[in-house]
Parts: C-alpha cells; sequence; structure tokens
C-alpha cells in the first residue's frame, strides 16, 4: 500500500488553504513538484486562492528546496510558502 504525500502550508498560504497540512494519496498523474501544484487546486477554493500566482509559492521535498521538476514520491513531505525576504 501506498504511503500519503504529506503538504505542509506556511503563513498566507495556511490561511487561504484553511489547514496547515493535510495527507491524501498523489493521483498516478502526479509524479512532480510542477505537477503537484497543478493537482493542488482541484482539492477545493482554498487551495485555488492560495494558488492562484504559483510564482509566488516557494517548494520543498524533504525539507530540501525544490524546482518545479523535482520528483515528489509517496510518502514525501512537501513543504509550500511564500518567499522569505530579510536581510
Amino acid at each position: 500500500m501506498a504511503q500519503p504525500v504529506t503538504i505542509l502550508y506556511f503563513a498566507w498560504l495556511r490561511e487561504r488553504v484553511g489547514v496547515s497540512r493535510e495527507e491524501f494519496d498523489l493521483p498516478e498523474t502526479v509524479r512532480t513538484v510542477s505537477e503537484l501544484l497543478d493537482y493542488l487546486p482541484s482539492r477545493g477554493p482554498g487551495h485555488v486562492a492560495a494558488l492562484q500566482s504559483r510564482r509566488t509559492v516557494r517548494c520543498s521535498v524533504n525539507q530540501e528546496f525544490a524546482d518545479p521538476g523535482t520528483p515528489v514520491r509517496p510518502g514525501d513531505e512537501v513543504g509550500l510558502f511564500p518567499p522569505v525576504t530579510g536581510g
């Protein structure tokens, strides 16, 4: 049996989605970060609101920064967060 993927939402993404974390089985069509970001809005209006401007969303897979082509597999932890600014 496949393990679910864990998605963690931070800052204003968490506020828009309405949860800080969720777990679900990856659809077979989702194999990369980009495909995950394409899929997530189908989970509800909060996801649509959070991901309407994907350019402002940064991702990590298993606590490593990830780009759109980074693989996502069952059991992975994916973090979604806004860009961090500071000095």
